[in-house]
């Protein structure tokens, strides 16, 4: 006697990005850092997601030094890096050709979504438990009369 067996597995539904590329206007602090500030911008973002903060300063000389060898760069390769990494951690769906025209097209805007996004998911938490307030249960107290010459006869006893 021979039984099949199915197994279904179902995968988790990947999540999209918080805020859409052009929505700066959520966080205008970062927006207008990022806007003045690119490069220290990047080396923050990139403190705040856990790599290198010193990692976006290749996406500056990279390109220059690698032209220097004969190898021209398209591709900001930390930016893009940095986003596939984002979206990976935070199961974020797309795909590395959206991600390569997104830092291709506007890197700005990559980074500040990118900001935004960490910004959100680093966002902890506070669960608040409360303990029910025990309060002492009233013990019964009898008082008890003894007679003295009980007493008297108990501690003859001893």
């Amino acid at each position: 006697q021979i039984t099949m067996t199915t197994v279904v597995v179902q995968m988790p539904m990947k999540s999209g990005w918080n805020s859409g590329i052009c929505d700066c206007c959520q966080d205008m602090n970062s927006c207008c850092y990022a806007y003045w500030f690119f490069p220290c911008f990047t080396c923050t973002t990139t403190g705040e997601f856990g790599e290198s903060t010193c990692l976006p300063l290749l996406d500056i000389f990279g390109p220059g030094i690698m032209a220097a060898f004969g190898v021209p760069v398209c591709v900001p390769p930390v930016s893009l890096g940095m986003r596939v990494a984002v979206r990976h951690k935070y199961d974020i769906g797309g795909s590395i050709c959206e991600d390569i025209m997104v830092t291709c097209c506007c890197m700005w805007c990559s980074w500040c979504q990118m900001s935004r996004e960490i910004k959100a998911r680093k966002q902890t938490v506070t669960v608040l438990t409360t303990h029910p307030m025990i309060q002492p249960i009233p013990m019964a107290t009898t008082t008890q009369v003894i007679a003295t010459h009980e007493v008297v006869a108990w501690l003859t006893k001893i």
